[in-house]
């Protein structure tokens, strides 16, 4: 664990920040790549790169060698590109069309996902006098955005037609690659091949395929193709309980707090908003500066628990938009000490899985719900 020193604390506005090991991100980026053989590997980096920070994790993986970066929105694709980022990038979204003339300004691929928007993207390309680069979107059974693979070969012509646009890839998306039963996984995958067959059929090269998310990194190899876009196995988090574990991953993020306030309570007496905990006893109260308002989840109130000392300790009463108190019975700690959120603190551990359950949610909402407001702090860049 890495404690927190007075320039940290200095460096940062308040005493609470989100720690990014960008060692175990490269730990993880490498095991994928050993994984996944001579498929390209496209770094999804959506959502503030899962909450770790767009752009210094953009950087990071750009060194190591990611061969693409996906994103969800054009806005993210336009700060990588202002950040420096020269990598390709596809955005994942659906688009507007008043949209267009921005992705060829930044150099950002288009997903297309319909005979008009297309149409539409070629037209935008000629009248600018440059090339779309495009991702034609396959919808194999997500229902999401897509043309439906029976009706794929549509825009497969279509696109044999475009004077201004080059296809760079062919994609679709799972739905249940993360569970145990994959015959719905494997049935997508199936519906994209049979989607692709245009391309041989027609005696055409066939654009770069891509279907594999991080489930399908883990679990489906047969569905490697030419291209795996990995998200939250980068970060070290396995994307459910029953997915296989075939990779072996390090997590990425850890949230650490300081205590601020400490005091003494005598039996009875309630803590928090709506008083729906009261001590049973005389007890030691501490209060620690993070809440819901940066993203730690108010459905924690009353069952997360935290690590001080490398011991567990239980949050009391609800969690407030900015502090927190936990219960240490009659245990010390005191103003300054380093409390653990999620991550290690001597022998203990606080997973995102673990918080996720308590909250009942998944990883990967515990993830991008912590804000910006929450400073990140990032260590073994080297």
């Amino acid at each position: 664990m890495t404690q927190y020193t007075d320039l940290a604390l200095e460096q940062f506005a308040r005493p609470t920040a989100v720690e990014v090991d960008l060692g175990n991100l490269t730990h993880n980026f490498n095991a994928i790549r050993a994984k996944i053989g001579t498929a390209k590997l496209m770094a999804t980096i959506k959502a503030n790169a899962y909450g770790h920070g767009l752009i210094p994790v953009a950087h990071h993986l750009e060194r190591l060698g990611a061969d693409y970066f996906c994103v969800a929105l054009i806005e993210e694709g336009i700060e990588l590109r202002k950040a420096g980022i020269t990598t390709p990038i596809l955005i994942f979204g659906g688009l507007t069309m008043a949209q267009i003339p921005l992705y060829l300004e930044y150099d950002l691929a288009i997903t297309a996902p319909s005979l008009e928007k297309l149409a539409h993207i070629n037209n935008v390309a000629q009248e600018m006098g440059t090339i779309a680069k495009v991702h034609l979107n396959i919808d194999t059974g997500m229902a999401r955005i897509g043309i439906r693979w029976q009706n794929a070969h549509k825009l497969f012509a279509l696109a044999q037609t475009c004077s201004h646009v080059r296809i760079e890839g062919v994609y679709s998306h799972f739905a249940n690659s993360d569970v145990s039963d994959l015959s719905s996984a494997y049935e997508q995958l199936e519906n994209f091949k049979r989607a692709l067959a245009f391309f041989q059929d027609n005696n055409l090269k066939t654009p770069m395929r891509h279907i594999a998310n991080s489930g399908g990194v883990l679990q489906m190899p047969d569905a490697y193709l030419d291209a795996v876009r990995p998200g939250i196995a980068l970060f070290g988090i396995y994307p459910a309980d029953e997915c296989v574990q075939s990779i072996p991953l390090k997590p990425v993020m850890a949230l650490r707090s300081h205590v601020v306030y400490f005091k003494v309570i005598a039996a009875g007496t309630p803590v928090s908003y709506g008083h729906t905990w009261t001590a049973p006893q005389q007890t030691r109260i501490v209060t620690l500066p993070v809440g819901y308002g940066d993203g730690y989840p108010r459905a924690l109130s009353n069952k997360g628990e935290v690590l001080i000392r490398g011991k567990r300790y239980q949050i009391a009463g609800r969690v407030c938009m900015d502090q927190v108190m936990i219960d240490i019975g009659w245990d010390e700690a005191y103003n300054g000490d380093t409390v653990t959120l999620i991550g290690e603190d001597g022998e203990n551990q606080i997973t995102i899985e673990e918080l996720s359950e308590w909250a009942n949610t998944n990883p990967y909402e515990i993830l991008t719900t912590f804000n910006t407001r929450i400073p990140r702090l990032y260590i073994h860049a080297d």
